[in-house]
Order: structure tokens, then C-alpha cells, then sequence
């Protein structure tokens, strides 16, 4: 069984660097981010249509090349969970989990028996399909999968130090964009509400060590967020970042067409 070195990282408060994918999933998706420096690539079930068939595929390219695969599951449901797992995750990810016992389940779906209700599947993708003793392969399975929650409603916040306290609750995932919808301030980014419920996730974290992470899309972003006391990032999404990189190289040649003579133009 393989370890997790993004897990062993954070254990060490170092920052860890990734990115997410919502549309290109693609067999040379992960050795591209990986030749990028990206660290992990969290694949989105949610929002994408992202079935699992495809997510095996594409959490077995990760394997070998030292990129660790997340997934966001569409919800906090056991075969969700235990499905993305069996298949090679690393990492859970969960949207709108807005309270402690919430947390719990989905810890539980993450951690075989005593510790919770995982089931027993092994000679599969997540353990490499090898054999080995089964007592450790659970131990490891257990240690190295990063369970995140997702905190990005008002229920979420309101209960964020109580969610926070769960025994195995790795990470607290800050969904900026849904909170400030469930807040009552869309997008807005600088609402004295917003900020004020974003002090209050970073001292819960803080308060019962645990890890804070969010997805940036610039780097005054990243910059304000690492003072903030998060050091989990995903890297933008991989349809902004071609857009993205895809509109400022048409800028350039847009300007240099702009400031060309043109045809017909009379001569001084």
C-alpha cells in the first residue's frame, strides 16, 4: 500500500499545491499537471458529470508518477464515498456538510471496521492489486486517506468549530464562492460578512489543528489566503486556466494586429 504524501505534508504545516479538474478528463491530464509541479489533482464529481468509470481511468494514470488523486463526491453518501475510494482516492472531498454529526458519518465512510463501515474489497485499484497482509492494508488505508469537508453554507459556519473537533477530519475546504451565495452577499469576496465567517473557520482550525484549503484563481488571492493561515491550494480549474492562458496569448496578437499599418492606410 502506498502512503500519501500530501497527507504527510500537511502533517508538517507545509503548504501543498494542486489543481482541479471539472471538464478535461483526459488520459494526459494528470502527467501534464504533474510536469507542472501540481502536487495533487482533485477530480470534481459535482459539477462535472464525471461518472466513475472514467475516474478510474484517470486516478490510474496518477498512479506511478507521484501525483496524489482527490475526488469530490456529489454528496455525503456512502457509495459516493466508498465507490471513489475502492477505485484509488486518496482524498474525499464533501460538499455542504453543515454539522458535526454530518462530519462523523462521512468520516465513518472513510475507515474500516472498528473505526467505521467502510467495506472490505481488496486485490483492487486503491491497494495497487497486490496482495499482502490484510490487517496493515486497512491500517494504511485508513491513515492515509485526507477526508475534507466542504464548509460553504451559513449551517456550516455556524457549526464550523464542532465539525472542526471530528476525529478524523483532516482538512476544512473553504467553498468561497457558495458561501457568500448562502451568506446573502454574492461574490462578494470583501462583505464584512463574508470575512467575519471566514475568521471564524480559521480559528476553529487553528484551535483544533486542523488544515484550511481553499481553490485560488490569482495570486493576490493565493497571497491573502496563505497570510490567512490556509496552506491546501488547488490551482485554479483546468477550463479557467486554458481560458485564462488562452486570452491573454490572443491579447498579445490582438495588440501587434491592432498596431499594424493597414491596407489602403495613406502614407504621410
Amino acid at each position: 500500500m502506498r502512503d500519501n504524501p500530501v497527507k504527510q505534508k500537511l502533517k508538517k504545516g507545509e503548504g501543498v499545491f494542486g489543481t482541479m479538474a471539472f471538464e478535461f478528463f483526459v488520459p494526459g491530464l494528470p502527467q501534464m499537471c504533474k510536469a507542472a509541479g501540481a502536487e495533487f489533482l482533485l477530480f470534481d464529481m459535482e459539477h462535472s458529470g464525471l461518472e466513475y468509470e472514467t475516474l478510474k481511468q484517470l486516478i490510474a494514470a496518477c498512479r506511478g508518477i507521484g501525483l496524489v488523486p482527490m475526488v469530490r463526491v456529489p454528496s455525503a453518501q456512502y457509495q459516493f464515498i466508498a465507490r471513489a475510494l475502492d477505485i484509488g482516492a486518496m482524498g474525499i472531498m464533501v460538499p455542504m456538510v453543515g454539522s458535526a454529526e454530518e462530519a462523523e458519518f462521512i468520516v465513518s465512510c472513510t475507515r474500516y471496521p472498528p473505526h467505521g463501515r467502510r467495506g472490505a474489497a481488496f486485490g483492487f485499484s486503491h491497494d495497487d492489486y497486490e496482495g499482502g497482509d490484510i490487517t496493515e492494508k486497512m491500517r494504511i488505508a485508513n491513515e492515509r486517506t485526507i477526508v475534507m469537508p466542504l464548509i460553504e453554507t451559513k449551517e456550516g459556519i455556524d457549526e464550523v468549530d464542532k465539525i472542526a473537533a471530528v476525529p478524523g477530519v483532516d482538512v476544512l475546504w473553504l467553498g468561497h464562492f457558495d458561501l457568500t451565495n448562502f451568506l446573502g452577499v454574492p461574490a462578494q469576496f470583501k462583505s464584512a460578512k463574508y470575512l467575519k465567517a471566514i475568521d471564524r473557520m480559521c480559528a476553529a482550525a487553528k484551535k483544533h489543528d486542523k488544515v484550511l484549503a481553499c481553490m485560488t484563481g490569482s495570486d493576490e488571492w493565493s497571497r491573502e489566503y496563505w497570510d490567512r493561515g490556509f496552506r491546501l491550494f488547488a490551482a485554479g480549474v483546468d477550463g479557467h486556466l486554458l481560458q485564462n492562458a488562452l486570452r491573454q496569448s490572443i491579447g498579445t496578437l490582438k495588440s501587434l494586429d491592432d498596431a499594424k499599418p493597414k491596407r489602403g492606410a495613406k502614407k504621410r
